[in-house]
């Protein structure tokens, strides 16, 4: 039977052979979980994604959630298929046994929650924002706060958001104008007008906990004066049961070219002057809290643009080996058996792209959930400083990276599908639209890139980018004592050299006060940052995958082998394309920075 959500095979792969998942059973935390326990929720994850998530996929898609009398219908689907993902456990993986939770690593976690991104984005970003929220009110909010809300969302009965976009500022959050005004009973008022407010509205659950950022009158301008808040769309009664509807509606539903069975909402908040709202944390801190919630959402947009370049490939993948199609250029004899189109050398090169791509993307999410468990449950503090230091540094390229190779694999899959690949009648097509939305959400390519270059790689006296160098300068001669290995990693290697010279020379305009002139081209950094960083994921896996060889089993050889080729690909085809970008770089090459509005 062919695999639709990814390859059972690959993710054994990476979390046994790659990420050596079963290390992280020697910590207290996960020391009664083993390998078995592990590929138990795996197996559940995957039959509930199957069975409940994937059948709706389309369904989801060509019947959107419609506005009716001032609420949202959504497809009856969606329900049961949250129901069972909440009841099996998956909604609080990772908490603690004590609270009804799996304590299940990060990195598991996320292997299992993979499979309903892959099965239905839309449906399963119900459950993302549900449990960002939870987080942010469990890191931040007081013991009422967690009481009277994170409670009943740990229990699935309520759902979270959050709600940062407004009309007149999109990704500038120091614009905002949402205002909270004290209340004489330590509640605030809250009065403003949010967008593209994802699950802003829905009837699945019982209430919904907007996580609102808002400015005080006393805030300072620009970001430094944002505070955030609690808003449920029903107000809770002391004993937990609900009271009336808080002063929140929703003016309007955003017809999406993907995702559509996700509701994306613009909600009005205090039409009637009764929005309210519970402050969380200290005033004017709220952002700093925020980005918790932030910081989580875009891995998980990555991991969902992985996910959906992964179904792409496949699909594409299955339907060259059954598409009878041409012949072989040297096959004259027309009468001859057409053979599939994975026999065309071109149709190989699309799908090894594909692979590189996704499985490249696939193994770096999944790097990044078992550096969370790192900066969790390493043995010393500064220890799990360092991997939060990593995990910082790299988030912008799990977030944007897949958002915008994975999205070509999953044009790569139309392409193969030829004239099938554009109907609606075949699924690639979806794929491609609910992907279109990643390089968007939480936060644009070129705001991934400010954030890289303006911030993270100097950041603490750039310690993460300090680390990840000796990671990848280490990976380069544990591949060194592998003479076959040698073409994949001296493209790497030349390729670190030089963006490790560029970087110095860009953040040393940034010292210099040229603040333009240095993050001008920050977009062609951020690619090629990320490309040495997927690089860096191919040699791994490279090497994982010659022991393997040598380990002798004849049945996974093809499995290996095809790890190595897909390593040679992207090492070798797309590595060495990123001087060019480069040699943009050292030149502050300014035909961008110095285009005329009135010359378009």
């Amino acid at each position: 039977m062919s695999e639709t959500l990814l390859s059972s095979r690959n993710l054994a792969f990476e979390l046994y052979e790659v990420l050596d998942a079963e290390a992280l059973t020697q910590r207290e935390r996960f020391a009664e979980h083993s390998r078995e326990t592990f590929d138990a929720a795996i197996g559940t994850a995957r039959g509930i994604a199957e069975e409940l998530f994937a059948p709706h996929n389309r369904k989801n898609d060509e019947n959107e959630p419609q506005y009716v009398d001032g609420g949202a219908v959504l497809i009856p689907e969606v329900k049961p298929a949250l129901e069972a993902f909440i009841e099996a456990g998956f909604l609080n993986a990772t908490r603690d046994f004590e609270v009804g939770g799996m304590q299940l690593p990060n990195l598991l976690s996320q292997a299992c929650f993979a499979h309903f991104q892959s099965a239905n984005i839309a449906t399963s970003s119900y459950a993302m924002l549900t449990m960002g929220a939870s987080n942010l009110i469990e890191s931040f909010g007081n013991s009422e706060q967690k009481q009277r809300f994170l409670t009943p969302m740990i229990e699935g009965r309520f759902y979270g958001t959050m709600a940062l976009t407004e009309p007149h500022a999109g990704s500038s959050l120091s614009d905002i104008r949402t205002r909270a005004e004290p209340a004489a009973d330590g509640t605030y008022r809250i009065k403003g007008n949010k967008i593209f407010i994802s699950g802003g509205d829905q009837p699945i659950s019982e209430n919904i906990v907007h996580m609102v950022l808002a400015k005080l009158p006393d805030a300072p301008p620009g970001v430094k004066g944002i505070s955030l808040f609690i808003v449920p769309k029903f107000l809770v009664n002391e004993d937990g049961s609900l009271g009336k509807r808080n002063d929140v509606v929703l003016a309007g539903l955003f017809h999406k070219m993907g995702w559509r069975g996700t509701t994306s909402t613009a909600l009005n908040f205090g039409d009637n002057g009764e929005c309210v709202g519970y402050l969380v944390g200290k005033p004017h801190a709220g952002l700093s809290y925020m980005f918790q919630m932030m910081n989580e959402a875009r891995i998980g947009v990555g991991m969902g643009a992985i996910m959906l370049g992964y179904a792409g490939y496949l699909y594409s993948l299955e339907y060259a080996r059954q598409r009878p199609q041409g012949r072989h250029p040297d096959g004259k004899n027309p009468t001859s058996a057409q053979v599939p189109i994975v026999e065309h050398a071109d149709v190989r090169r699309m799908l090894l792209t594909q692979k590189a791509y996704v499985e490249g993307a696939f193994d770096l999410g999944l790097y990044a959930a078992r550096l969370f468990d790192d900066t969790q449950t390493l043995a010393t503090a500064e220890e799990r400083q360092q991997a939060h230091e990593l995990l910082d540094l790299l988030t912008p390229i799990v977030k944007s990276w897949p958002s915008e190779f994975c999205l070509k694999a999953n044009e790569l899959a139309i392409q193969i599908l030829g004239g099938h690949g554009y109907t609606r009648e075949y699924p690639v097509e979806q794929y491609y639209r609910d992907n279109r939305l990643n390089p968007i959400h939480e936060g644009t390519h070129g705001i991934q890139s400010l954030d890289l270059l303006g911030r993270k790689v100097s950041q603490n006296n750039g310690a993460g980018l300090k680390q990840l160098t000796r990671l990848i300068q280490a990976c380069c001669q544990r591949a060194a004592a592998s003479e076959s290995l040698d073409p994949l990693r001296q493209p790497l290697e030349n390729l670190v050299v030089r963006l490790s010279s560029v970087t110095l020379e860009l953040l040393g305009d940034l010292i210099q006060g040229k603040v333009n002139q240095a993050l001008a081209n920050s977009a062609l950094y951020l690619k090629v940052f990320g490309h040495a960083v997927i690089g860096w994921r191919w040699l791994e896996q490279a090497i994982c995958a010659e022991e393997g060889l040598a380990r002798g089993n004849s049945a996974d050889a093809d499995f290996y082998l095809g790890k190595l080729q897909a390593a040679r690909y992207f090492l070798t085809w797309e590595v060495p394309s990123c001087h060019h970008d480069l040699a943009l770089l050292v030149a502050r090459d300014d035909t961008c920075l110095t285009m005329q509005d009135n010359w378009f």
